[in-house]
């Protein structure tokens, strides 16, 4: 059975290796698009919006409604990319758990 000490180290190493990751993550670009790319969305792993862009095909000052879907799309895309990301990454480190 492990003594508190080294579960102690265990812990802040763990810790040390988490944030290391996290900004790993936070410092990565991820890109969801809509159906046949008409929108793309670019995000940071900490979830800000860095760029949306629009193919000129899909612009129509009479049809914004389906603008936005399509930007909302391309935003959820992006973030689902980060967040299999983060569990890949997160959950590797959890199962390194000393207890």
């Amino acid at each position: 059975m492990m003594n508190m000490q080294n579960i102690m180290k265990q812990a802040q190493k763990m810790q040390k290796d988490m944030e290391k990751k996290q900004a790993e993550l936070a410092a990565k670009d991820f890109t969801g698009a809509s159906a046949q790319d008409l929108v793309t969305a670019t995000l940071s792993g900490d979830r800000k919006v860095k760029a949306i862009t629009f193919n000129p095909a899909v612009v129509d000052p009479d049809d914004l409604e389906t603008l936005a879907d399509m930007t909302a799309q391309a935003v959820n895309k992006a973030l689902e990319k980060i967040d299999q990301e983060t569990q890949k990454t997160m959950g590797a480190l959890a199962g390194k758990l000393p207890f």
